[in-house]
């Protein structure tokens, strides 16, 4: 049986996770003899310090956030060498992997973050790893962390990805394809029932861990009157227990929802969403079609997702200035804006290559040789991928 192991980072649930866990229950509905297994490297280096990284990270972008987005810039975006970023302790995640592949015995690796993926790239130029790599990026640009010497095949986030992609690092083409930021195939793109509610209905979402501004912006619906308000608090207990406590009918707060089949429920029960620009979130909501405000962002990645996606019209910005609900209804009725919009959103979704779940799935299978990969139909656009 052939084995495929998935790397994330840390044990937080995070966009790097989703899109690991996307792909192992496409792996799971789409194929046969194959396992799967997915490791946090930190965690499996050492468990305390994983949770005292976590914990740093969670605190530096909540307390110190000017300072996070300067050191992830300088560190890992700008032009730099990682090198000596690095340096300090890759001696030790290096032969905690060599490790962990040892003991796991994978067929291919798939890394949804760009640290294991940099140590990877580190093993193959030692000739210390013949193991086939799948770099899958979870954010609109690839920072400089990300390793691409020796990885076998990237699933690039759109064009403009691919093509600084193959200038900047010369990757050759074939091995790279444009998925999109992988989403679950329960988010479906056709929605199973049309909207019915005359008054529109919008989703508010925070993040899982509830960071990002997003109690200014619910602080500001007890007065609205014509927009009934969804708001996922994901971990977010106070954020919850205050919104409950309000006891207004027209704001609903939902805890963390884990179901992609709930979630996509949700999705298409809303006429548009108001969130941060995290990777996954806005991945789903392009696939649903769905307006996208962004209320707030984290420093570093997200503020640089979120200048991709305004150079593209994907996203509208709320003035933090400004009553947001009179912003996003503004926007709503605006007839041209919203069909400038429409064609952004088409013309994103036409620079997909790869964009079906079996597609994505048959590629894994070619790059392990499993006898029962096949030409399929939807490969038939993707001839020169492997």
């Amino acid at each position: 049986m052939k084995k495929i192991l998935f790397l994330p980072l840390f044990r937080m649930q995070s966009g790097h996770h989703q899109v690991a866990e996307a792909l192992m229950d496409m792996l799971k509905k789409h194929s046969n003899g194959i396992a799967f297994k997915k490791v946090d490297l930190i965690s499996y280096t050492n468990n305390s310090l994983e949770k005292m990284v976590t914990t740093g990270y969670l605190k530096w972008i909540r307390y110190a956030p000017e300072t996070y987005n300067l050191a992830y810039k300088n560190l890992f975006y700008v032009p730099t060498s990682k090198e000596w970023a690095f340096k300090w302790y890759q001696t030790i995640f290096l032969r905690k992997m060599e490790q962990l592949i040892a003991e796991e015995k994978p067929d291919l690796i798939v890394c949804t973050h760009g640290f294991p993926s940099y140590l990877l790239s580190q093993l193959k130029i030692k000739g210390k790893c013949n193991i086939p790599i799948i770099n899958v990026y979870t954010d609109y640009f690839i920072n400089n962390v990300w390793g691409t010497q020796g990885i076998d095949a990237h699933f690039l986030p759109s064009q403009e990805a691919k093509e600084k992609l193959m200038s900047m690092r010369e990757i050759p083409k074939q091995k790279m394809m444009v998925t999109g930021i992988p989403v679950h195939e329960d988010i479906t793109k056709i929605a199973s029932e049309p909207k019915t509610s005359d008054r529109p209905k919008i989703l508010i979402s925070g993040g899982n861990s509830g960071l990002g501004g997003i109690l200014n912006i619910a602080a500001q619906l007890k007065t609205s009157t014509e927009f009934d308000y969804f708001v996922l608090c994901g971990n977010n207990n106070k954020l919850y227990d205050e919104i409950q406590s309000w006891n207004l009918a027209h704001i609903k707060p939902l805890s963390y929802i884990s179901s992609r089949v709930e979630m996509n429920k949700l999705y298409e029960e809303v006429d548009a969403i108001v969130t941060k620009p995290g990777g996954v979130t806005i991945s789903e909501a392009l696939r649903k079609r769905l307006p996208i405000f962004v209320h707030s962002m984290l420093p570093g990645q997200e503020e640089i997702n979120l200048k991709y996606l305004n150079e593209q019209k994907l996203v509208f910005e709320l003035n933090q200035k400004r009553p947001f609900e009179q912003q996003m209804k503004e926007t709503l009725l605006n007839q041209e804006l919203m069909e400038k919009w429409t064609t952004s959103i088409e013309s994103y979704h036409k620079e997909i290559e790869l964009d079906k779940p079996e597609g994505m799935v048959e590629v894994m299978k070619l790059i392990i040789n499993l006898e029962e990969a096949s030409d399929l139909p939807y490969m038939s656009s993707q001839t020169k991928v492997i």
